[in-house]
């Protein structure tokens, strides 16, 4: 009887050691849980840092790209304009090297001589289409206007259009032709070289030459754009192109100071380009 009390007293305790093991293996179980709940946790929060941390320098290393991109830009731009600059003050000093000689022998192809019932005067070819500038006390009224081109041909014109307000005429005529460029006059400086080329008192195609006397002066029509130059002018030279170093019109004789000498004045080229595209409604002069 004892020794069976004794055997259920040790079964006992071995149930009560069975469930103390269970329940060791139960919290042991739940702090894994509960660790690998953590663990997973920060492990997420450290890869989400991560992925921040990559996506933010990603758009750092964007930006510093962009801003590398733009500079060089910048500098290509700088570059290309020091080039441009250099390049026309190079083209200016070598027009201050030499005469009018080789810009004379290109120019003078596209200056013309203007007939009228009426008067003889100048003009010159703007668009490589035959349209030629020149002004309009020129050719009003006249009842015919013949064009006559350095080779000596003679043409028909006839006149596409005008503006009285500042004595400008578009003629056209027919084929083909070189044309000289205009100036920006706003780059024209006081003290720089010029030549006219005109027909004065029927002497075709003469050349003066002369300097920018001053800018901006105020012409009978009352608008300060006018160019003031010492270059001899003459009836016939009205029309006719008011010609640079480059070989470009600064703009277009169109009067001179009665009884005074070396004042003449020239409608400034910004001016007849403007009108003339809005005479011809269209884009002949670029």
């Amino acid at each position: 009887m004892k020794k069976e009390k004794s055997h259920k007293h040790h079964i006992k305790h071995l149930k009560r050691h069975r469930n103390v093991l269970y329940g060791v293996v139960v919290i042991l179980l739940i702090l894994q849980i509960v660790s690998f709940v953590v663990i997973s946790s920060q492990a997420s929060r450290i890869i989400a840092d991560q992925q921040k941390i990559r996506g933010d320098l990603n758009k750092y290393v964007d930006e510093v790209r962009q801003e590398n991109r733009v500079s060089i830009n910048e500098i290509i731009k700088i570059i290309a304009e020091q080039g441009s600059s250099f390049e026309e003050e190079l083209e200016l000093l070598k027009a201050s090297k030499v005469d009018f000689s080789d810009v004379i022998e290109d120019v003078i192809k596209e200056v013309v001589n203007i007939r009228t019932d009426k008067s003889a005067a100048t003009g010159f070819i703007v668009n490589s289409a035959g349209y030629i500038v020149t002004n309009l006390h020129v050719v009003q009224g006249a009842k015919f206007v013949n064009v006559q081109t350095f080779d000596g041909r003679i043409y028909d014109a006839i006149i596409v259009g005008e503006d009285s307000f500042t004595d400008l005429s578009l003629l056209k005529i027919t084929g083909v032709f070189d044309y000289i460029e205009l100036e920006d006059s706003d780059n024209v400086q006081i003290g720089e070289k010029v030549i006219a080329i005109g027909n004065p008192l029927g002497l075709s195609f003469t050349v003066t030459e002369g300097i920018v006397s001053a800018v901006g002066r105020r012409g009978p029509n009352g608008l300060e754009v006018y160019i003031q130059t010492d270059v001899t002018l003459n009836p016939g030279n009205s029309g006719g192109p008011l010609i640079n170093k480059k070989g470009k019109v600064i703009g277009i004789n169109n009067f001179k100071i009665g009884g005074a000498e070396s004042l003449g004045f020239a409608l400034e080229s910004n001016v007849v380009r403007e009108e003339i595209n809005i005479i011809a409604n269209k884009t002949i002069i670029g």
